[in-house]
């Protein structure tokens, strides 16, 4: 019996999970035929709009004298990307702060978001992770070349280069460059997949394991265990997956304002 779970737990793929699946459609006789479809990615990202918004509308201290734990924690999160951006791109470019703190906030709630049981994390989603990263290369390319115009591409040639070097170090730095619109997005992408993919499993080795005999139940203890605790290893790595990704975009904007 015990076996024939297992056996159909494994005939549904872990990954489905990311799977984006049409919730509601509606078509309108206008110019053929115009679909207006509500998805489960689409549904989430509004979720988590909503959260991140009502998060800031609900804990605001309100002016009050003492500030309530869940402000302090909203407060320290702020003075943590704050502090951020000083250190990244420096005191004098704190206009582009409002830009990383609700970047860092997006991702960490959508990340934390797609831990709750049945729940979609659009983080898994290339449409995702790799469209943020790739507005966010294209945004800071177009300020470096608005800031600095053509002496932007200079940034593709290293101080002190000797000339002869100059065509090979050219196609290198551009290469590695441009692979930055891809490694912001595959880097979150591929983690929170890892992640929850490995979760999926191991629930699914569990839950037949739990339910077959009194005597397994109790010997599938300690991997439950070890179950919970990659559970709290994966919240761990919702809150680190968007620090990292906020670090990065800092970082590129350093690039395009010092060309550094």
């Amino acid at each position: 019996m015990l076996l024939l779970k297992i056996m159909n737990f494994l005939i549904h793929s872990p990954l489905e999970q990311f799977e984006v699946l049409n919730l509601v459609g509606i078509s309108f006789p206008i110019l053929g035929y115009i679909n207006f479809s509500l998805t489960n990615l689409g549904l989430y990202t509004i979720i988590t709009v909503f959260l991140v918004l009502g998060l800031h509308f609900v804990i605001k201290n309100n002016k009050q004298i003492v500030p309530s734990r869940w402000t302090i924690s909203l407060e320290s999160g702020y003075a943590s990307v704050h502090g951020l951006v000083k250190a990244q791109i420096g005191q004098t470019n704190e206009i582009y702060l409002p830009f990383i703190y609700s970047v860092f906030f997006f991702l960490l709630i959508a990340n934390l978001n797609g831990n709750i049981p049945y729940g979609f994390t659009i983080t898994t989603s290339l449409v995702v992770s790799m469209g943020l990263s790739v507005c966010i290369f294209l945004g800071v390319t177009i300020l470096g070349l608005l800031r600095h115009g053509v002496h932007f591409f200079s940034f593709f040639v290293p101080s002190g280069t000797p000339l002869v070097l100059v065509p090979l170090l050219v196609p290198i730095e551009l290469i590695s460059y441009v692979s930055r619109a891809f490694s912001l997005g595959i880097r979150l992408f591929a983690n929170m997949v890892a992640g929850h993919t490995l979760l999926k499993i191991l629930s699914g080795f569990l839950a037949p394991m739990f339910t077959s005999s009194l005597l397994l139940s109790v010997i599938t203890l300690l991997p439950f265990t070890i179950f919970v605790g990659l559970i709290g290893l994966e919240l761990a790595v919702s809150f680190i997956q968007a620090y990292v990704f906020t670090i990065l975009v800092a970082s590129y904007l350093k690039d395009a304002i010092d060309l550094h």
